[in-house]
């Protein structure tokens, strides 16, 4: 704990880093190894059932439901057609769901979800375009930092965030 605070001050608003909300339910982060609620969507990167060396960008945008999946080199998704999810999306919801709760996605997709059906079978929306490169990317550099030794001296690359809470 930070013992040099001004009284009432939160821990967090002088780190270089902020507390993570801890997921609703343990998740496997095989098959889904990266969900976010970010940029106006769902979106993350789902495992190949296939080929281990394939990862797919997914993505639901909030309101219009509009869907996207595609692989890391741009490939679109075989079983992607219409408004049928494939597979993928299936499980980023499903991930998304154990990871942040069922209430929050929905409220965040902005979908009405009925009372024992699954968020996926209550979007409507169909094929719609997506950056999935910036997605991958994301998920990247989480890998880059998931790699670097525990430390509690700051992170040069992160240097940009405020130390100290400015007072005016």
């Amino acid at each position: 704990m930070i013992d040099c605070l001004p009284a009432g001050t939160a821990a967090w608003e002088q780190c270089g880093r902020v507390p993570v909300v801890p997921p609703v339910r343990p998740r496997k982060l095989a098959k889904v190894p990266f969900v976010e609620l970010a940029d106006g969507r769902l979106q993350g990167v789902v495992s190949s059932g296939s080929d281990i060396s394939r990862v797919y960008v997914s993505s639901v945008t909030a309101a219009t439901h509009t869907h996207s999946c595609s692989t890391n080199n741009n490939r679109p998704c075989g079983g992607l057609s219409g408004s049928y999810p494939c597979k993928h999306l299936r499980a980023l919801t499903a991930e998304a769901v154990l990871q942040y709760g069922l209430d929050r996605v929905a409220r965040y997709l902005r979908a009405e979800v009925s009372e024992g059906a699954d968020l996926i079978d209550c979007l409507r929306g169909g094929l719609g375009p997506a950056p999935a490169a910036m997605v991958f990317s994301r998920f990247l550099r989480h890998l880059a930092y998931l790699e670097l030794p525990d430390t509690t001296v700051p992170i040069p690359e992160l240097h940009w965030f405020p130390a100290t809470r400015v007072v005016r």
